[in-house]
């Protein structure tokens, strides 16, 4: 007779390709944060005027935040367009347009509270 398999010990998202990617892609991007701070605090000669730096040209950061959320208004509708069309024919446009008012809110709050802790701080 064979041992039960305990199927809890080996969670399968660890073993997932999609989730792999998603945690390579994670670390890339922190190591090009840390990165990109190391290279700026050598570059301006210490922490402290790396903080001034940065306060210095918040507002460009801001133009910067603002551009990009933009750029992502428009591909999100772009790609909300074409999920719908094709979720319709498919008949589940209920439940896609469900899923992505869910992504839209969860989206958007994150937006907002990235903004009101960098105002937070920045007060």
């Amino acid at each position: 007779m064979n041992p039960p398999r305990a199927s809890w010990l080996r969670p399968r998202w660890l073993l997932n390709q999609r989730a792999a990617k998603a945690l390579l892609w994670t670390v890339v991007l922190v190591a090009a944060a840390v990165g990109a701070n190391i290279v700026g605090i050598y570059l301006v000669g210490s922490v402290a005027g790396w903080e001034r730096w940065l306060a210095a040209t918040a507002s460009y950061f801001l133009v910067w935040r603002l551009c990009l959320y933009g750029a992502t208004a428009y591909g999100w509708v772009w790609m909300r367009r074409r999920l719908l069309a094709r979720e319709a024919q498919r008949g589940a446009d209920k439940q896609a347009r469900r899923r992505l008012v869910r992504s839209e809110i969860a989206g958007v709050a994150a937006i907002v509270a990235l903004e009101a802790s960098l105002l937070m701080q920045a007060a």
